[in-house]
């Protein structure tokens, strides 16, 4: 059971400043959420396999491959701005 006093220690912890009014308020909803993950715990999950995420996942690549490139040139051809071989870009500080 959460108490006023952790609420007050958890909001000093954060530096928070609430009212008495929001530690009851903070207090009271805490104590619903734990209340709820209490009734979740009654229930049987003996036959449910442990998931580390609700879809399965796969990880999709592509075969590297080497292939025809574009030319330095090429590739700064229709560059505003540049620089020898580099693109030209505003400074930003």
């Amino acid at each position: 059971m959460i108490t006023k006093k952790d609420v007050e220690h958890v909001a000093y912890l954060g530096r928070l400043e609430l009212t008495g009014e929001e530690k009851e308020i903070y207090t009271r909803q805490l104590n619903d959420i734990l209340e709820h993950f209490q009734s979740l715990q009654q229930l049987d999950t003996g036959k449910v396999q442990p998931t580390a995420h609700v879809l399965p996942l796969k990880n999709v690549f592509r075969e590297d491959w080497v292939g025809q490139h574009m030319s330095g040139e090429e590739v700064l051809a229709n560059c505003p701005d540049r620089e020898e071989d580099y693109f030209k870009v505003p400074k930003i500080v």
